[in-house]
């Protein structure tokens, strides 16, 4: 049982009480009134504490998303109950994870007899993993308000936070509609051979001659074209980096959190054209998802990578390159994730070698938005001079390595952050127009 703190009304009535007992110092016919005033108060203030523990508290339910997406705000409801014969006045506090931010808590609220009320706060996870909501605490306020106390209700709501996959339903809205091109996607058009039949169609301006198919043409006595889709059942695997790089900050979101909400967009769009997705994990954490076809393969990558974090190891590409040829043999698109540093050259070139034998090789390096914040920035001073050309240095012999990279027929692609995931879903789509997988 919580001890009781005394309200305001209480330290009002200790106020008054005050005064009087120095106007009885002053003048004697006063301490009579002082010591009925006391008597009373005291009586009031013992029949209000023991009103305030009889009481019933109030009871809670709470509603909340066992699935939360990292770094959206979701909505928590709390449920509120009074099953006391008196009406309630308190204050309301839901312990959530401290990985999480709230808005609208604390709460104010008061219920009659009988009463309830369903009231919703916002959280946004800060961070990805198993968590819980460990309890309500509420703040009671007495009936006279001469005593609060604090009550816990113990209840346990438990929430796994995954990367962010709410931009899945809005992308599939866009291609139901042909406006992926709001996201910055381009599906440019087909060339080469790489594709599949799909169906006949009368032609159209633009077709070329090669689409034309002369013996329907002369059997319906209409121009005819043949209308080919991108090749389905292939393999994408990603090789994600889990070393200490991937643990860099640029805004909210890490590095690592930013790509597995790019893994999550492009592994929607490749499960939608018809291929297989997999995941290998390298550089601390090693965990693997054979290629699988289905929008259920999103579940899976959801809950293996829904608590991976990025560790402190260097991450080694040879090592992951070998365990994946090991893991699987058919031809496969590989997308390397990582964040490239000049120094890695030597041994990526090695892994790539490795791959290319079997697999098309695609490579993602995050750079940090940071380099390009200096490159825009005026310099000021000599400091800031030196800053600029060392960045300038830097990024030089960072697209010197991918060059190399790019000579031994490596895709490659080096974006900040936030724009992965729309570089990767189109390197993807040119990879299966061109027909090169």
């Amino acid at each position: 049982m919580t001890l009781p703190i005394p309200g305001k009304n209480l330290y009002k009535l200790l106020t008054l009480l005050i005064l009087l007992a120095l106007i009885a110092s002053v003048w004697m016919p006063a301490v009579l009134i002082w010591k009925i005033a006391l008597v009373i108060t005291a009586i009031i203030a013992l029949l209000d504490l023991l009103l305030l523990y009889r009481r019933e508290p109030p009871q809670a339910k709470r509603e909340v998303h066992t699935s939360i997406p990292l770094g959206v705000k979701r909505t928590v409801s709390l449920q509120l109950t009074n099953h006391s014969k008196y009406p309630w006045t308190f204050d309301v506090f839901d312990h959530y994870p401290n990985e999480f931010e709230a808005i609208g808590l604390p709460l104010n609220l008061s219920l009659d007899k009988g009463g309830s009320a369903d009231v919703r706060y916002q959280v946004t996870a800060k961070s990805r993993g198993k968590f819980n909501f460990i309890g309500v605490q509420f703040h009671l306020y007495s009936r006279w308000g001469l005593w609060e106390r604090d009550y816990r209700l113990l209840l346990d709501s438990q929430v796994h936070v995954y990367p962010n996959f709410s931009a899945i339903p809005h992308l599939n809205l866009l291609a139901t509609d042909n406006q992926l091109s709001q996201l910055g996607i381009i599906k440019k058009p087909r060339r080469g051979q790489g594709q599949d039949f799909h169906q006949l169609r009368e032609y159209r301006e633009g077709d070329s001659i090669r689409q034309i198919d002369w013996k329907a043409t002369s059997r319906i006595r209409k121009v005819i074209s043949r209308e080919y889709q991108d090749e389905r059942d292939q393999e994408v695997i990603f090789l994600l980096d889990c070393g200490h790089r991937m643990r860099a900050i640029d805004d909210e979101l890490s590095h690592f959190d930013h790509t597995l909400n790019a893994l999550l967009m492009l592994s929607y769009v490749a499960l939608r054209q018809g291929d297989a997705v997999g995941l290998s994990s390298f550089g601390g954490s090693n965990r693997w998802i054979s290629p699988k076809k289905g929008y259920h393969t999103i579940q899976r990558i959801l809950n293996t990578t829904y608590d991976l974090q990025p560790g402190t190891d260097a991450p080694d590409y040879t090592q992951a390159a070998s365990d994946l040829l090991v893991r699987h043999k058919k031809r496969a698109l590989v997308i390397i994730l990582s964040n490239v540093r000049d120094e890695d050259s030597t041994e990526l070139q090695a892994a790539v070698r490795l791959l290319k034998r079997r697999h098309l090789v695609l490579l993602a390096s995050l750079r940090e938005q940071r380099l390009d914040d200096v490159l825009h920035a005026p310099p000021t001073d000599i400091d800031t001079a030196l800053r600029t050309g060392a960045t300038h240095h830097y990024l030089q012999q960072r697209k010197a390595a991918f060059d190399a990279l790019v000579s031994q027929g490596v895709i490659a692609v080096d974006v900040a952050p936030q724009n992965l995931g729309v570089s990767l879903i189109n390197s993807y789509l040119n990879i299966k127009s061109s027909g090169k997988l």
